[in-house]
């Protein structure tokens, strides 16, 4: 495992010095077919729709990069990745960017189970989207960091949904800056203050009475030598969710000897990422997923 603080300019220096490395901003590449607001599931009324990015050759199967938005579960959208996930297709993936319900109407365990779903849509429908539906990666920052880092570590929580004969499982995460651990409190690197109302709002009661749910929708109760290889990223500087956070993820995936990258951006906020102008990060994100995710 990897765990070191790197400044910046040291990474734009390591990556932009890359042949062939991905696009940046200025220069991206148009979608060349992109399936808009594509309905995956509906629950309590609410549609679930989803982005679909596909690459040039889409007789071939091409490994699907699933992305989910932050926004704390109560803002954001799928346009969110437009530009990375545009990026994606034209370098041979199939690129899904989804909604999912959010706060304040739907809590826990709603958006996890958006996400699971998710998946289990592109692998039902991989021979129609171009899909080896072996070789998944998701993709997510901040509240989506955290659901994409439970793809990764858990199995599918609700099997009564449909395609219940479908994995909700992903080969490789990406997560920026998400929570991992909802048991510690502000004073061990638990969510800062500011964010604790919400973290009560998305599991619909507070840590004292509900010291369980607390639990079991942390992804660090998941951890196991099944999990999928993660790359983690996350600012120093971060005031909402402490990098320990992160770090303590990656050192318990290297306990049970999961592949696993943590890197601690010096003096980066929350929220530092861009998909819709996709930069540095999101270029060293595509080479993580290369490498997990080639034939």
């Amino acid at each position: 495992m990897k765990i070191g603080k790197i400044a910046f300019v040291t990474v734009l220096l390591m990556f932009t010095l890359v042949p062939g490395a991905y696009a940046q901003e200025g220069n991206l590449p148009a979608a060349h077919n992109l399936l808009m607001n594509v309905v995956y599931g509906e629950n309590g009324g609410v549609k679930e729709t989803m982005d679909i990015y596909l690459p040039a050759d889409i007789t071939a199967r091409h490994a699907c990069i699933v992305l989910v938005h932050g926004g704390a579960w109560i803002s954001g959208d799928k346009s969110f990745y437009s530009g990375f996930a545009q990026q994606l297709a034209h370098h041979g993936y199939v690129a899904a960017s989804i909604n999912y319900r959010m706060l304040p109407k739907w809590h826990y365990p709603a958006e996890l189970d958006d996400t699971q779903l998710a998946v289990r849509f592109l692998r039902a429908h991989a021979t129609q989207y171009g899909i080896d539906p072996t070789r998944f990666g998701a993709v997510g920052d901040s509240a989506g960091g955290y659901l994409v880092a439970m793809l990764g570590l858990r199995g599918t929580r609700n099997k009564s949904l449909p395609l219940s004969n479908y994995s909700s499982r992903v080969q490789a995460v990406v997560d920026f800056y998400g929570p991992t651990d909802f048991t510690s409190l502000p004073a061990d690197g638990g969510i800062a203050p500011g964010g604790l109302s919400l973290l009560s709002m998305f599991l619909n009661g507070d840590r004292v009475h509900s010291p369980q749910v607390y639990k079991s929708s942390s992804p660090m109760s998941y951890v196991s030598p099944t999990a999928a290889p993660f790359l983690i990223i996350h600012g120093s500087a971060d005031e909402l969710i402490p990098v320990v956070q992160s770090i303590r993820l990656a050192k318990a995936l290297t306990a049970d000897r999961v592949s696993a990258t943590m890197l601690e951006v010096m003096a980066a906020p929350h929220g530092f990422l861009n998909g819709q102008h996709p930069g540095i990060f999101e270029a060293m994100a595509a080479r993580f997923l290369d490498k997990h995710l080639a034939r």
